[in-house]
């Protein structure tokens, strides 16, 4: 799940959020994406890349490619494609290896530390560098630097630019007429992601404020996804994940609407909100 923190996935322990989830007086081993349920006198032991012995093993083993062995049988299943589990693993691209995986950047770019990429050339306007082809320092927040946003506006940065947005963008109604049929609340938010980024992927949660006995809440895309660029996955009945289908390329602005319908059989209660999600995509896949 994502860690907003952090900023990065971190693997849930199974064995802590689900209830019993062994049975048989098995023990509960969590692992990355998942978890193993082993006799509780199993031990694992991680080989160090030496000969495998000949005789069947007389406890659980895995060896430098995560191949999990089976407590009974001896048999072996296939190694673990960590990049499968998760597109936020890596900023470009994660190459499955044996036991593990590998962050690799484009070129151009070196790694920082496990999964970021960083540039070694002056890709953007703002570089700070001494050598050619020596790691350089980018950054690209107009809206500490220079931005040219009225008053009335607040400076919104995205990676690779910048954009004014009225800082009160909310209207009152000229008429009951004319307003009929509109959600009595609309919700304003942005957000920045970057240019062809891995799909499927998860990018915003949308969560009810308040929860109420027998209240049923439903979600959709009122509008802004003609393209099928988006969907809506339900997480729960207060909340539900805007996951990105298609990859986008930018500079681009995507504006969808998503709506919130709470109602009540019991109460004869109806009422509707929305939020307007404005979606800046950058020109760069960094």
């Amino acid at each position: 799940e994502f860690d907003y923190e952090k900023q990065s996935c971190k693997d849930i322990d199974e064995c802590k959020t689900l209830q019993e989830a062994c049975k048989g007086g098995m023990k509960c081993v969590n692992h990355f994406g998942g978890y193993l349920c082993l006799p509780h006198n199993a031990r694992i032991i991680i080989s160090n890349g030496e000969d495998e012995p000949t005789t069947p093993p007389t406890k659980l083993e895995s060896s430098n490619t995560m191949s999990f062995c089976e407590f009974h049988s001896h048999s072996c299943f296939p190694d673990i494609n960590e990049c499968e589990f998760s597109n936020y693993i890596c900023q470009f691209q994660c190459v499955n290896q044996p036991g593990g995986y590998q962050c690799v950047c484009p070129d151009g770019y070196q790694l920082q530390g496990t999964r970021m990429c960083q540039g070694t050339l002056q890709f953007l306007s703002k570089c700070e560098h001494r050598k050619q082809r020596i790691r350089v320092r980018c950054y690209i927040n107009e809206c500490e630097t220079a931005h040219n946003c009225r008053e009335d506006e607040m400076c919104w940065n995205y990676y690779g630019g910048f954009r004014c947005y009225p800082r009160n963008p909310c209207r009152e109604c000229q008429s009951p007429s004319v307003c009929r049929g509109l959600p009595p609340v609309i919700v304003y938010k942005y957000m920045s992601i970057f240019s062809e980024r891995s799909v499927p992927a998860d990018i915003f949660q949308i969560q009810a404020t308040s929860v109420y006995p027998n209240m049923v809440n439903t979600f959709t895309i009122k509008s802004g996804n003609e393209g099928g660029e988006f969907y809506l996955r339900r997480s729960s009945n207060v909340s539900a994940m805007l996951v990105m289908t298609k990859p986008l390329t930018g500079p681009r602005e995507h504006v969808v609407d998503l709506e919130m319908v709470t109602q009540s059989n019991v109460l004869s209660y109806r009422s509707s909100s929305l939020l307007r999600l404005t979606i800046i995509v950058g020109p760069y896949p960094f």
